[in-house]
């Protein structure tokens, strides 16, 4: 298992980005939160086998919304596990 964070910018507020991230963690089995920032950004926590979170990380640069657009994304991944036990929409 591992942690992995990521903030994601371009068109992702306002076009159902958090909704389909949601969808392809639920898909993947992945567990985290994902929440709109002030900035206009969309932080993503997210925990899983680490190959599951490149697939995971793959569909997010890809834009799981079709109304989407994913311009930049920062990621960092972590041994510091927070435990989650299901995938929730902040906000």
């Amino acid at each position: 298992m591992k942690h992995l964070s990521i903030n994601v910018n371009g068109l992702v507020q306002g076009v159902g980005f958090r909704y389909s991230t949601f969808q392809v963690a639920q898909e993947l089995e992945v567990t985290g939160t994902v929440r709109n920032e002030m900035d206009g950004s969309v932080s993503i926590e997210a925990e899983a086998d680490e190959k599951i979170l490149y697939i995971f990380l793959n569909r997010i640069k890809s834009s799981p919304s079709p109304f989407g657009k994913v311009n930049k994304m920062d990621y960092t991944f972590s041994d510091d596990l927070q435990h989650y036990t299901k995938f929730t929409v902040i906000g």
